[in-house]
């Protein structure tokens, strides 16, 4: 049987984990680049039995499915992927599996975006190493300001908690978030969500992208925050108004934004979004960690051998 391992960007794969436990069996093959175009990909990927892919980087609607008739194992990092037609998936006798996760890494990069725009590390960092000029900016201190988090699940509950070290008040918003669950978290319920906004100097996003939390942060919601305030968003693009974002951070309706994901991925090179000054981007990198990588690739190795033995495990 044939693998292919999608978007190892990074060469990492065949390194994080023993796949030579597959010897004799499975014939695997790691792909390094990123294809778009659905013909590419099913002219790769038509004589694989296998594919592992990484949460949404290659999406796997129906229509790409449907046409990988040797296609019998998909494996996802993560136990959700958005981006797969499940559906699809089991009527065409796909069997889907998924791997475990850290929230480790995710929440500490959402407070690196947030530190680098406090402190406008890149600005300074640049200057620097350019002979700019020897300090430039003046930093916002993050003891006695106010973090408002979205989504109080594992990863905003441990942003939480961070937030406390640094002498922050917190507080939290969800549409069915209650006040025994912040009360557990050490937080505070705010009453609204334009309560949340309104009323944080920094707003970090940790929800679960649905038809209900699209573009829960729409134009009206941007207006709400303060021209001092910053955005976080290392969940899912389109939780927010790509087009209102872009906007809001050209007019200094907010000072700025840390963002991890985008609607678009890789994004264009041609996007606002990677021109502006008020903006700290990174290229989804939230989950792209050793310890999630050696989960990961190990469990996409256990769920390959379960499925060989006819006991599929982790199934989504």
């Amino acid at each position: 049987m044939r693998c292919a391992i999608l978007d190892d960007y990074q060469h990492a794969a065949l390194a994080m984990a023993d796949w030579s436990r597959l010897e004799g069996r499975v014939a695997i093959t790691p792909f390094h680049d990123h294809l778009d175009d659905e013909d590419a990909l099913v002219e790769r990927l038509h004589s694989f039995d296998v594919i592992v892919i990484m949460r949404e980087r290659t999406p796997f609607p129906a229509s790409l499915l449907s046409r990988l008739t040797q296609l019998k194992l998909l494996i996802t990092s993560g136990m959700r992927n958005a981006a797969i037609d499940i559906e699809t998936a089991r009527e065409q006798g796909i069997t889907v599996c998924g791997t475990d996760s850290h929230p480790a890494p995710p929440t500490e990069l959402a407070w690196a975006l947030m530190l680098g725009l406090a402190r406008h590390v890149t600005t300074e960092h640049h200057h620097l190493t350019t002979n700019g000029p020897w300090q430039s900016t003046v930093g916002m201190t993050l003891a006695g300001r106010t973090l408002g988090i979205v989504g109080l699940g594992k990863i905003g509950t441990r942003i939480a908690r961070i937030a406390k070290a640094f002498d922050m008040e917190v507080l939290a918003w969800s549409e069915h978030l209650t006040p025994t669950r912040c009360a557990e978290a050490g937080v505070t319920l705010a009453e609204s969500k334009r309560a949340l906004l309104s009323e944080s100097d920094i707003v970090s996003i940790h929800l679960v992208l649905s038809a209900r939390t699209r573009h829960l942060i729409d134009r009206q919601a941007l207006a709400w925050m303060s021209p001092a305030s910053l955005l976080i968003n290392t969940s899912r693009a389109a939780i927010v108004d790509q087009n209102a974002l872009v906007e809001a951070l050209e007019a200094g309706q907010i000072a700025g934004a840390g963002l991890d994901v985008f609607e678009q991925e890789p994004l264009p090179l041609d996007h606002p979004l990677r021109r502006l000054p008020n903006v700290l981007a990174t290229p989804h990198l939230g989950y792209v960690s050793d310890t999630n990588y050696r989960t990961w690739f190990g469990q996409a190795i256990e769920n390959i051998e379960a499925w060989l033995a006819g006991t599929p495990i982790r199934r989504l």
